[in-house]
């Protein structure tokens, strides 16, 4: 498929019209919201108090839209065209990030969040039609700059008839340490709670199997990308993390196992993780480097 055939010169254009766009969040690090995501993670720590660090990636429980009911489009999501281009492709994934921690944010601490889109781009792929925009966040607490990231959304047309799936990629056998679990729709649907996600991929199965043409509730990024640094804490609980990056590479689906997987480089500051399918694909790849 060519990609001037199927999305246009005027189509693109028109979608980076959206470059340079910015918006800006307030929160507060709310010690309840890191209790609640706490005990998703099946984690058993004492209630957070006024002044404790919140976890790596925490942030994401912060700035949720808040968009009306009325505002939604079909898939759950917001209804395309305000801060995000009106990019009409159906499905729409959080595909990775790069992000730096620079200071801690704590119980309590006022947050803002300024967002910027860098890039909007599109290309053709062996399952039609994609377009790609990356957003430039920048989180700033009482102490300055906290955090900065670079988020990758997706978003690929519906899967044709007959289309034979990509390919997996096996996944790495060489961690040195690692963690099984088995997300289910309950663990999807609390993760959707804590960041009022209402996207339907990850709680409405009739919507994902028929529409989106998944085999199953599709496990959110975001919640792929926190396991693995919870599996770092785990294995280090003292370490404290200054960068991390992660690409997600095939879906993973509910009532599925799944393996989170480490190595320590031969620099103890660099370590490996990935995600591991039930077939032994890789869901997801990612790095961390340890201030």
């Amino acid at each position: 498929m060519n990609v001037a055939a199927s999305i246009t010169d005027a189509q693109l254009a028109h979608w980076r019209g959206w470059l340079g766009r910015t918006e800006q969040r307030s929160d507060r690090v709310r010690g309840e919201v890191l209790d609640a995501l706490a005990a998703t993670l099946d984690r058993d720590e004492p209630p957070a108090r006024a002044g404790d660090s919140a976890p790596p990636l925490a942030h994401w429980l912060f700035f949720v839209p808040l968009a009306r009911q009325s505002e939604l489009g079909p898939d759950g999501h917001p209804r395309r065209g305000g801060f995000l281009p009106p990019i009409d492709l159906p499905r729409r994934m959080w595909a990775g990030g790069r992000l730096q921690f620079l200071l801690p944010l704590r119980v309590d601490d006022a947050i803002t969040r300024t967002s910027r889109i860098t890039s909007v781009d599109a290309k053709s792929g062996r399952s039609g039609r994609l377009a790609f925009v990356t957003v430039r966040h920048e989180i700033v607490g009482p102490r300055g700059l906290a955090i900065t990231e670079e988020h990758d959304i997706v978003y690929r047309d519906a899967p044709q008839p007959g289309a034979a799936p990509a390919a997996p990629v096996a996944a790495p056998r060489d961690e040195t340490f690692a963690r099984r679990v088995v997300p289910d729709a309950v663990l999807l649907f609390r993760y959707s709670a804590l960041t009022f996600n209402g996207h339907r991929i990850h709680h409405d199965h009739r919507y994902v199997t028929e529409v989106e043409g998944y085999p199953g509730l599709v496990v959110h990024g975001p919640l792929i990308a926190t396991l693995l640094l919870d599996l770092l804490r785990r294995q280090q609980p003292d370490a404290v993390i200054g960068r991390f990056a992660f690409t997600a590479r095939s879906p993973l689906f509910d009532g599925y196992p799944c393996d989170l997987c480490g190595r320590v480089d031969g620099n103890a500051g660099h370590v490996t993780l990935w995600a591991r399918d039930h077939d032994g694909a890789l869901a997801m790849s990612a790095s961390a480097d340890l201030a």
